[in-house]
């Protein structure tokens, strides 16, 4: 279990508020993995007491961290054999985590 100084808590409430929750994703127990809707993102503290994303936020398929792939019907969040057609509605959700989440992030370092 990670432990969170109290500049830390501050940002996990804001995200709360925000509506983001956390989730547990194997193998990433030893990160804060926070989602929201079907977008999650792997958080980690850092020395100045924030959190820094630890990879590009993700569309959950399955209940994991899926990439975005080129395939024969187009565009799709991919998860070993599972696949989730990547349709503009899902890309903008994406985007507009990621957004979010990267100022809740950046607004937290300025303090």
């Amino acid at each position: 279990m990670v432990e969170l100084s109290p500049k830390q808590m501050q940002v996990m409430e804001r995200l709360f508020e925000a509506g983001f929750r956390p989730i547990a994703i194997p193998p990433y127990e030893n990160a804060l993995c926070m989602r929201k809707g079907d977008c999650v993102a792997a958080l980690a503290p850092v020395s100045n007491g924030g959190l820094k994303l630890l990879a590009p936020p993700a569309y959950l398929v399955d209940g994991n961290f899926s990439v975005k792939l080129r395939c024969a019907s187009g565009e799709a969040f991919v998860w070993k054999k599972k696949e989730v057609q990547a349709t503009p509605e899902r890309v903008r959700e994406l985007e507009s985590f990621r957004t979010e989440l990267q100022d809740i992030l950046e607004s937290a370092a300025k303090q």
